[in-house]
């Protein structure tokens, strides 16, 4: 019986372990700069934009991260 405790309770902390140093986070939020994966093709209102960042040089894609209330989206350029 203390066999199997201790393999439920390895299996458990090595599962949790592969939680805690998963990178499977949003692509925007996978980096401490923003970044995008998937770019959007519609056009955003000029009147909901908060905010427009240049992606990091670092970044596999280059684009912009704009900034409306309804969130965060990855576009190609900024026409």
């Amino acid at each position: 019986m203390e066999m199997k405790m201790s393999c439920v309770c390895l299996v458990l902390g090595l599962v949790l372990l592969l939680i805690i140093s998963s990178d499977a986070t949003d692509g925007i939020e996978a980096h401490p700069f923003p970044c995008c994966y998937n770019f959007i093709t519609f056009k955003i209102p000029d009147k909901e934009i908060l905010r427009v960042e240049k992606t990091h040089s670092e970044c596999p894609k280059s684009g912009y991260v704009i900034t409306t209330p309804r969130g965060k989206f990855c576009k190609k350029n900024l026409q």
